[in-house]
């Protein structure tokens, strides 16, 4: 059994060479990234595949491939399907978070109209300061104006709050200058009517000094 595993194993890789062989270009054709990409993925996954071939995988289970060949031979299937289908799945996410597609596209695309461009292309002058400000004062110098016109707008929207702040200011102070203004008119209004105890209670009055029935001045209570 481990010889039919073995033959249907070869004859898997001989179907993939003749594949990969009649996919071949010439050499002066430019090749996609993204294709050779794809193409990089498969080569592993085949590598992959051969190093964990069907006889190494019956050596790591003597045993259980001595007691069922068949169910050995359909477990070996069944792993490298869904080892391949998951290897492919992850190298997807991997292009799709990393819009891997469009950068190699776009890679593709400098590269063929580097091709038309008659101007010798930049090279380092051998100086390090002249390089780096030749590369890096563009970015700075536009970083620069992009702080800039994020302070402007910041320093706009200080001002404006800072003319509601004392706009609210102003309020409160007219406010109590109101309050202060109703409360002096109330207390003048209030003042007449507030009596003090003497007005309430009104003078003292002498007793009258009325003659005693015995004939002595004096003062008579009853």
């Amino acid at each position: 059994m481990a010889e039919a595993g073995s033959a249907h194993l070869a004859a898997d890789e001989e179907k993939r060479s003749e594949g990969s062989s009649s996919e071949s270009v010439s050499p002066g054709t430019t090749i996609s990234r993204v294709k050779l990409l794809d193409t990089t993925v498969d080569t592993f996954l085949q590598k992959l595949v051969t190093a964990g071939s069907y006889q190494r995988f019956t050596d790591c289970y003597k045993c259980f491939y001595q007691l069922q060949p068949e169910m050995t031979q359909r477990i070996y299937d069944r792993f490298i399907t869904h080892l391949e289908a998951s290897i492919r799945e992850e190298i997807s996410e991997i292009k799709k978070e990393g819009n891997l597609e469009a950068v190699l596209n776009s890679l593709d695309k400098i590269v063929e109209e580097g091709k038309d461009c008659t101007e010798p292309a930049w090279r380092p002058s051998g100086i390090p300061e002249k390089d780096l400000c030749s590369t890096m004062a563009p970015y700075f110098l536009q970083q620069r104006d992009t702080l800039r016109c994020h302070v402007q707008k910041q320093e706009a929207k200080n001002r404006e709050l800072a003319d509601a702040i004392l706009a609210g200011r102003r309020q409160l102070e007219e406010m109590q200058l109101q309050v202060q203004a109703r409360q002096q008119a109330w207390q003048a209004s209030v003042q007449p009517c507030l009596l003090s105890p003497s007005s309430l209670i009104g003078p003292q009055r002498s007793p009258p000094n009325i003659r005693d029935p015995r004939g002595r001045r004096g003062l008579l209570w009853w």
